[in-house]
């Protein structure tokens, strides 16, 4: 791995473009955990690990041993994405994410990213109640904003516009190895404008995302 920039303030600001398949799978976990069980957050090493490999909510299954996913922890640790916590009460390290740290994103974005590193590729309506287990997402309009915001950063990719019925998304963090982009459908080679409501139809406004 080469050395990671650093700006003034000892903040990593290495660009993020890339991370291998252990990284996005304890990365998820992280995130996940964080949102789904707050008690138990931040997690012992065994706990990342049986996150990892728990067969509910993950693609494909996996069977990492705690040195993988301790090995894969220190990478995390590199790239400004996690940290180790010693907590007052125990002598167990602890382990936390730092995607806000390092992505500009709104809840709802980092639920759907987070979800999208733990399964793949998905279609809107599986991906929006998916989600929500983490943050609430009340419309497949503001899921469809969210995505616009996720590919805007780069971290997205689609099989098509994502008002096509039936298009798929996915995050955009594979190795270039991986050979794992989306092929666009052929009768959708270019993204698909959506049309402008009615002039005189009632506004409707999306939920607001809960701040960062």
């Amino acid at each position: 791995m080469t050395d990671p920039l650093i700006d003034d303030a000892g903040e990593i600001t290495t660009p993020i473009t890339e991370l291998p398949k252990p990284a996005r799978r304890v990365l998820g976990v992280l995130v996940e955990k964080a949102f789904t069980t707050p008690e138990y957050y931040p997690l012992t090493l065994k706990a990342v690990t049986t996150g990892c490999n728990q067969k509910s909510n993950r693609s494909p299954l996996t069977s990492y041993s705690e040195d993988d996913v301790s090995d894969t922890l220190e990478t995390l640790r590199q790239l400004g994405l996690a940290a180790v916590v010693h907590t007052e009460s125990g002598r167990t390290e602890r382990y936390r994410h730092y995607m806000r740290k390092r992505f500009t994103l709104s809840e709802a974005q980092l639920a759907i990213l987070t979800e999208l590193l733990l399964r793949g590729r998905q279609q809107l309506g599986e991906l929006r109640s998916r989600a929500s287990r983490m943050v609430p997402i009340e419309s497949l309009e503001q899921l469809r904003e969210e995505l616009d915001g996720l590919s805007a950063l780069n971290l997205l990719q689609t099989s098509g516009s994502l008002d096509r019925r039936g298009v798929e998304v996915d995050h955009n963090l594979y190795t270039a190895n991986e050979n794992m982009k989306l092929a666009r459908a052929a009768d959708d080679e270019e993204p698909v404008e959506r049309p402008a409501a009615a002039p005189r139809a009632p506004e409707r406004s999306a939920p607001a995302s809960p701040p960062a």
